[in-house]
């Protein structure tokens, strides 16, 4: 079954360290994803697009560095992406890889996740949400600058932690 999430019911987040001591988060309030299912009901396939420039931090000075070539560079590359190669496992214990394009760079990463069963909402339609979090290397993508600081450490640290919660809505039946 084909799926497509319902971005009103949907979250991507991200959070970084601050300075070494506090923890920053962020979302993208513009983004699409789509996914299949197999008879099952386990999901075989997921891929997202998110618009670099849709990035909140609740600090407008902040989310204009993030835009900025220091970090997305949104004029250049306006999209982040993400498209599943390969997923394990069902229910509550999902593992999903997949390849990761920000800024034109393209790596593997691993989300962990879960999965809801499938329901029928008051209007016919059948639902299923997903839930997955997991890292990546900023500078693996080219997002590298930061800031010495002086106690040591740095500005903001390499490591984003990833968070999404996606409600979705069935489309079609995949064609065989």
């Amino acid at each position: 079954m084909l799926w497509t999430v319902d971005t009103t019911h949907a979250l991507v987040e991200f959070s970084v360290k601050h300075m070494a001591i506090s923890t920053v988060k962020g979302h993208f309030n513009t983004f699409t994803a789509t996914g299949e299912t197999n008879d099952a009901g386990t999901p075989t396939s997921v891929s997202m697009e998110i618009d670099a420039a849709s990035v909140f931090t609740n600090n407008e000075q902040r989310d204009g560095h993030l835009k900025s070539p220091d970090f997305f560079d949104i004029a250049n590359h306006p999209t982040l992406t993400f498209k599943s190669t390969k997923i394990t496992g069902s229910g509550d214990d999902l593992t999903i890889v997949g390849d990761m394009t920000i800024r034109g760079v393209t790596k593997s990463i691993t989300l962990k996740g879960e999965m809801s069963q499938t329901v029928t909402d008051p209007w016919g339609n059948k639902r299923t949400s997903i839930a997955a979090t997991g890292k990546l290397s900023r500078e693996q993508f080219g997002l590298v600058w930061n800031m010495a600081l002086e106690f040591g450490g740095l500005m903001v640290s390499d490591e984003v932690k990833l968070h999404i919660e996606a409600e979705a809505v069935a489309v079609a039946p995949v064609a065989a």
